[in-house]
């Protein structure tokens, strides 16, 4: 199972690249990528983007149900990772102090930061499961290095 996911994330980080090269639109590389994810790993219950403005991180693209419209930082797993500038993975959100439940069946979820070239955090990759203890190392592994060439793109369209 574990050497499944670990083929599924290395066939998703060779189309990730040339997906997002180039590509001068914020809004259409975080669509992608999320797509692209969603795509990879349909057990995923959400994944998508809050994005950095100020002390807040606001909903960008995103594949699943509704979402919370702002997050203020240092609240819930995802402003808590933009405070740390850490990834945060959650084994049960009903154990997470200030857990923010946009929904209900959200279980588990990975939080990781998104940095443009010069190392700020400009978002957060947000991906939730219904499932308890959905993810481990090797989800943030690979999520981490999704996310370096799309906050460098991303940077690069929009600072």
């Amino acid at each position: 199972m574990e050497n499944d996911k670990i083929s599924r994330y290395e066939t998703l980080l060779k189309e990730i690249v040339p997906l997002i090269d180039g590509v001068d639109n914020w809004i259409g590389i975080e669509a992608n990528v999320s797509a692209a994810i969603k795509s990879a790993f349909p057990e995923f219950f959400w994944v998508g983007f809050y994005n950095v403005k100020e002390d807040n991180l606001l909903l960008g693209p995103f594949q699943g149900e509704i979402a919370c419209y702002k997050i203020k930082k240092g609240r819930g797993v995802c402003g808590t990772s933009f405070e740390r500038d850490d990834t945060i993975v959650v084994p049960d959100v009903e154990q997470f102090p200030g857990h923010i439940a946009c929904s209900s069946l959200s279980r588990s979820e990975i939080v990781v930061p998104v940095h443009d070239a010069f190392g700020h955090v400009i978002a957060v990759l947000d991906i939730d499961s219904t499932s308890l203890n959905a993810f481990n190392a090797t989800d943030q592994y690979y999520l981490e290095k999704i996310c370096i060439p799309v906050g460098r793109a991303i940077g690069l369209c929009c600072n």
